[in-house]
C-alpha cells in the first residue's frame, strides 16, 4: 500500500507570501460565483455558501435553487441575484436543468454545484448536462460538494471538459465513496483522490493537487507542494452547514482570481480559524454554521496585513 505523502503546512507565515488578488475598483473585479443547490427541503445550504462566497470577497453571486423556494432566498439574501430551477414532485432540484443555467454559466467565474441538493440521480443528470456543454471563453471553476460528490464515480471517465479547473470538498464519507474504499490515512488518501479525479482535494485539513509524473500539477503553483495540512481548527466545526460554508469560501476565493490550490489552502485554513475564533468566544460546542461566515472578513485582513 503506498505511503503517507508528507504535507506542507497552511501557516499564516505561507499564506501571507501566497496572497490573495486585490479588491480591484469595484465587484466586477472580484468575479462572479454561481451556487447551484437548494432543494426545497434543504435551502439554507446554498444560502450559506453563497453568503460565506460574499464574505470571501466575490463580488457577485447568483443562487439556483428549486422554483419553490427561489423567492424565499431572494428576500433572505438581497445581495444575490436568484433563479428559480425546474423541480421534481418531492421538490429535489431536476438534472434536465442544465440548459436553463446556461447564460449563469457562461459569465460565472466559479461555480459550486451541490450544496441542498438531495437526489444523487438527479444531481448525476445534472452534472452530466453540464459537461455536455460548450466551454464558451473562458471556463470556470467547478466545486463540487455534497451530493455532487456521490455522483463523481459514475461519471468518472467524463470529467475531461473539467480537466485543471475541478476542486472536490469531501467530508471523509464521501471521500471514502469517491475513492472507493475506506479513508483511514488522510495523508495518503487524499492525494489519491486529487490523482484519481484530476482535481484540487481539500478533506478534513488536508489539501492536495493532483500529481502529473511524479510531481505536483493541476493548479499546485510554484508556492505549494501540492500536498497541505492545515494547522488549526476546532471540533465545533462539525456543526450542520459547516461543509457549506467551506465550500462557499473556496468558491469565492477562485472567483476572486486564485488558483485552485491557493483557493482550497486560504479557504480551508479561513473556515478552521474562524471555529477557532468561535470556540474562543462561545464556546467548543453551539456555535452555527452561519456565525462562521462573520469572522472572514477580519481574518482575510490580519492576515493580509
Amino acid at each position: 500500500m503506498p505511503m503517507s505523502i508528507p504535507a506542507e503546512l497552511v501557516t499564516p507565515t505561507l499564506l501571507r507570501g501566497w496572497p490573495l488578488p486585490g479588491g480591484g475598483s469595484g465587484k466586477d473585479d472580484r468575479g462572479s460565483v454561481l451556487v447551484i443547490g437548494g432543494a426545497r427541503m434543504t435551502p439554507g445550504a446554498a444560502l450559506l455558501s453563497g453568503v460565506a462566497a460574499l464574505r470571501s470577497g466575490a463580488g457577485r453571486l447568483t443562487l439556483a435553487v428549486a422554483e419553490s423556494v427561489a423567492v424565499q432566498l431572494a428576500i433572505a439574501l438581497p445581495e444575490a441575484g436568484v433563479l428559480g430551477l425546474p423541480e421534481t414532485p418531492a421538490g429535489s432540484v431536476a438534472g434536465s436543468c442544465a440548459t436553463t443555467l446556461a447564460d449563469e454559466l457562461e459569465s460565472a467565474d466559479a461555480v459550486l454545484v451541490g450544496p441542498g441538493l438531495d437526489d444523487k440521480d438527479e444531481a448525476t443528470a445534472l452534472l452530466r448536462g453540464m459537461l455536455a456543454m460548450p466551454a464558451d471563453g473562458t471556463p470556470p471553476a467547478i466545486i463540487l460538494d455534497a451530493f455532487a460528490l456521490g455522483s463523481l464515480p459514475e461519471l468518472e471517465g467524463e470529467l475531461g471538459p473539467w480537466a485543471d479547473r475541478l476542486i472536490l470538498t469531501p467530508n471523509v464519507t464521501e471521500a471514502g465513496i469517491l475513492l472507493g474504499r475506506d479513508v483511514d490515512d488522510l495523508h495518503r488518501d487524499v492525494p489519491d483522490l486529487a490523482d484519481k479525479y484530476q482535481a484540487v482535494v481539500s478533506c478534513q485539513g488536508v489539501i492536495a493537487a493532483p500529481r502529473r509524473g511524479g510531481k505536483a500539477g493541476g493548479g499546485a503553483d510554484q508556492n505549494g507542494s501540492g500536498h497541505w495540512e492545515i494547522t488549526t481548527g476546532h471540533s465545533g466545526l462539525g456543526t450542520s452547514g459547516s461543509g457549506d460554508v467551506l465550500s462557499g469560501i473556496i468558491a469565492g476565493l477562485r472567483a476572486r482570481g486564485t488558483t485552485n490550490s491557493q483557493a482550497a489552502c486560504w479557504g480551508t485554513h479561513l473556515h478552521a480559524a474562524a471555529g477557532d475564533r468561535l470556540a474562543s468566544r462561545l464556546g467548543g460546542l453551539g456555535y452555527l454554521a452561519r456565525e462562521l461566515t462573520e469572522e472572514l472578513p477580519p481574518l482575510m485582513m490580519e492576515l493580509s496585513s
